[in-house]
């Protein structure tokens, strides 16, 4: 009670010192600041933040209703350097004997640095927003506008600065939009036949509808519209600035008459101009240069060769099949002239990663007198053949305190002259981790090295043609990968093997659909003698109930009457304890346990064969890293087994003694697999963003399995899951998470988070987290793990929090602080809010965002 107490006094005291702190310190002696805007429409207060975004002038940011980015500026000094001289003179002989251990040059350097870091402040911080009424007035107008553009043709407004005593001022704008006028007619004159034409034939998708109110977006968008049909229909020298609207409103009883103008091209001639109509251009020609520079711009190519009717040049030799050059180029010969074409040949070659960013130039062709055929020049600069890459990275875990990466790849452009792209990489990290279990006092106990290779080849290579199913605007890419690689962990090693040979192609921008035909992967665990040390909660579940049966002299048991590790006495007892003849004084309940002990056991030491297939979908509108306002969706759906099983029983292999199949002496995994992700982000302006993520998954074992191999199961905890529970510590359901590493094989997760400035490249955010893991429809017994129906829902776990994250432009460092709001593994009395103190928060740190 009294750290709670002293807790509630730090933070009041904290709290006043900011609200005392004197917000108007360097506002001049006749201007206010300003603390708020308010907007009425109709008398009305809105909070609209497509009204607020319009005001030129808004209050200095807050947190928590205070504004800490001002105070930090007000530390700072006017003129720093004129403060330090002032203060050297304040005393005659204060300069002589700063002089007499510092020279001259330091002294005044002296006051150089503090001018810096005064400077740094006022960076930092935020300026006082100080009412200036010409921006009210811009403001002001800048809310009519608004209003105009969306039909209210006829608004009012006005505005009040309400300035108290403490040179603090408020603005109020009030807003009268006045009954909004919609739109009556669209009448057309557009002076080219082919445009007039192409107009008719797709009139019905016009954004520009009778009845609907006007808005000045509608006619931007139907432009837009117009631009892209007519160049992609054929229209070369089309733009834009061709499509005139007139609006008419007089007399018009609140309705809109539009014009809408197209003339002809102009053209200049010399000292004159004229006009002729628009003409559908055609491609006659389609040119390629494959090792186009600057420095042959003027020479004549030594090479060249006709293909499927396109012309490829090269200035040496040819250095690319034929067929991989021209599956890039969307422009063909004979086809109308289309923008959307160009984009994509654009985006095919990018994803070829084979040359820089091309260059496609039209021209007019001369052996055409009408002027309506084009030629294509596709000027395509080689990347270099080979590049290297380096990478080093320092990291922090749940299992691991500190770490160091290294890596390092080395890519080979063209291999077999078809753009492949064949990538062979390595990497290695050495860390120490947080309970060494080998005695060995070593601080770097866990290490890893591995290679890969990866071939990618710019098409589907599949024995049926698949051009009318994925055509090559779709990007189609192949990858074969293979990997290995081996771990030296805290007690339990393992290597590693996969492969994958999978497809990829991308319909549009948004959507990308890949196809894992194989997939391939191969676990060794090593040391599996020490996995009681690792594991140590099974151990002592193993232990309390051997101390409760066995004599103090048993061969299980050491000198302080534990169960054995080296000498194998806790592997022993669970052999004779699960054999014919166990110990008499066992009970039901604790040969049961002692048999879930040793299922898991088996469980996460036997070496795994997983063989699978698998289709992911995923949709992301996200423009670009800095687009706040998108959402993504991905969904995936693997199935493994199948195949060993099906030659297994056609080849009539023997099956185990527990009535399965092995391949390679080992029992391969065989499960029905699915996962859903959903992410969706709101910007809400000022540097504020709302996030969100949905996500869940279930695995299924059937065949020759009866559970999830580990590597292919869910966890719940951690810095990008539930961030309130250890990675691996929360669930299954509400059993506590009494494992080290507890996993099920089936998930529900839920994300929100809000994250805004606190100042400059500091940002916070609060979040909730909720969401949990289960066991369904496998060997598992404890009840309190399985979700056995939707009252299961119930044990949904609720963390909540609060974090900081630095932004380095490049990447971002994250501090998250979680706390367990409804811990499921309590008693049902004991669920909310019994994890809030400093004391039980989870602390993590992340890289980047969560999602």
């Amino acid at each position: 009670m009294k750290y709670f107490l002293t807790k509630i006094l730090l933070i009041t005291l904290t709290t006043t010192f900011l609200v005392s702190c004197n917000a108007v310190k360097r506002v001049p002696e006749e201007d206010y600041l300003l603390t708020k805007n308010k907007i009425f429409v109709d008398s009305v207060k809105t909070n609209d933040t497509k009204l607020s975004n319009q005001l030129y002038q808004n209050p200095n940011v807050k947190l928590v209703g205070i504004p800490f980015r001002l105070h930090i500026y007000n530390l700072a000094s006017i003129d720093k350097d004129s403060s330090y001289q002032a203060w050297l003179k304040r005393k005659p002989n204060r300069e002589k004997r700063m002089s007499s251990f510092l020279s001259k040059k330091q002294v005044n350097r002296l006051g150089v640095g503090l001018a810096g870091i005064n400077e740094w402040i006022k960076e930092t911080g935020e300026a006082p927003t100080i009412i200036d009424e010409s921006k009210a007035k811009r403001s002001l107008n800048r809310l009519k506008a608004y209003y105009w553009n969306n039909g209210w043709f006829n608004v009012e407004g006005d505005y009040k600065i309400n300035r108290g005593n403490d040179q603090r001022a408020t603005i109020d704008y009030y807003i009268k939009p006045q009954q909004p006028y919609q739109i009556d007619s669209l009448y057309t004159k557009i002076e080219s036949k082919d445009a007039d034409s192409l107009y008719i034939k797709n009139k019905e998708a016009s954004k520009i509808v009778r009845g609907k109110q006007y808005k000045t977006l509608d006619i931007e968008t139907e432009r837009e519209r117009l631009t892209s049909l007519y160049r992609n229909s054929g229209l070369f020298h089309f733009e834009k600035e061709y499509i005139k609207f007139d609006a008419d409103t007089v007399n018009t009883d609140h309705k809109v008459n539009l014009n809408m103008l197209i003339k002809n091209r102009q053209v200049t001639k010399g000292d004159s101009t004229a006009r002729v109509p628009f003409k559908v251009h055609t491609i006659s020609k389609v040119n390629i240069f494959t090792d186009y520079s600057f420095l042959n711009r003027d020479k004549i190519p030594s090479d060249s060769v006709f293909y499927n009717g396109y012309n490829i040049y090269s200035y040496n030799k040819l250095k690319y099949t034929r067929k991989a050059i021209t599956n890039s180029i969307l422009i063909s010969p004979g086809e109308i002239f289309r923008d959307r074409d160009r984009t994509l040949t654009y985006n095919q070659i990018s994803n070829l990663r084979a040359f820089k960013y091309p260059n496609i130039r039209y021209d007019l062709d001369p052996n055409d007198p009408s002027g309506s055929s084009l030629i294509a020049n596709v000027l395509l600069t080689p990347r270099k053949k080979y590049s290297t890459n380096a990478e080093f990275d320092v990291s922090t875990s749940d299992i691991q305190a500190f770490g160091i990466g290294f890596g390092g790849s080395f890519l080979i452009r063209n291999v077999f002259r078809g753009a492949e792209l064949l990538e062979i990489s390595a990497r290695g990290s050495i860390g120490s981790s947080r309970d060494a279990v080998d005695g060995s006092g070593q601080f770097f106990d866990i290490s890893e090295i591995g290679a890969d290779l990866k071939l990618s080849f710019p098409k589907i290579i599949f024995p049926l043609k698949t051009n009318k199913i994925i055509p090559k605007y779709m990007s189609p890419t192949t990858n074969l990968t293979f990997g290995i690689n081996a771990q030296r962990n805290i007690g339990l090693d393992k290597v590693n093997a996969s492969g994958t040979f999978s497809y990829k192609w991308r319909p549009n921008t948004i959507i990308t659909n890949q196809i894992d035909l194989i997939n391939v992967q191969f676990v060794d665990n090593l040391n599996v003698e020490n996995y009681f040390r690792v594991y140590n909660s099974s151990y002592n579940r193993l232990n309390n109930i051997a101390v409760q049966v066995l004599d103090p002299d048993s061969p299980f048991l050491n000198d302080q009457g534990s169960l054995t590790i080296d000498e194998q006495g806790a592997d022993d007892f669970i052999i004779e304890s699960l054999g014919s003849n166990p110990n008499s004084d066992l009970r039901v309940d604790q040969i049961q346990e002692i048999r879930n002990i040793n299922e898991r056991k088996e469980r996460l030491t036997e070496n795994n064969l997983i063989f699978a297939s698998s289709y992911t979908y995923l949709k992301n509108n996200r423009k670009n890293l800095y687009d706040e306002n998108f959402s993504r969706f991905r969904a995936k759906i693997e199935f493994a087994g199948n195949v060993l099983n099906s030659i297994s029983e056609l080849t009539g292999r023997e099956k185990e003694s527990n009535d399965r199949f092995k391949v390679f002496n080992v029992e391969f995994s065989q499960y029905a697999k699915t996962e859903m992700d959903y992410i969706k982000h709101w910007d809400l302006g000022r540097k504020s963003v709302l996030a969100f993520r949905a996500s869940g998954g279930i695995a299924i074992p059937y065949g020759n399995a009866n559970s999830i191999p580990f590597a292919r199961s869910f966890f719940g905890g951690g810095p990008n899951d539930n961030r309130a529970w250890l990675a691996y510590g929360l669930g299954p359901g509400s059993s506590g998470g009494r494992d080290e590493f507890n996993e099920a094989n089936m998930k529900l997760a839920f994300n929100l988070e809000y994250r805004y400035n606190i100042l400059g490249s500091l940002n916070g955010a609060f979040f909730i987290d909720a969401g949990n893991i289960w066991n369904v429809l496998d060997n598992e017994e404890n009840e309190d793990a399985i979700f056995s129906g939707f009252d299961d829902l119930q044990e949904i776990a609720v963390g909540s929090g609060l974090g900081l994250r630095y932004d380095f432009d490049f990447f971002i460092i994250r501090l998250d602080v979680g706390f367990k709001t409804f811990n499921p593994a309590n008693d049902e009395d004991q669920r909310w809010f019994k994890g809030y103190s400093l004391s039980k928060a989870v602390y993590n740190l992340g890289i980047n965002y969560p999602f």
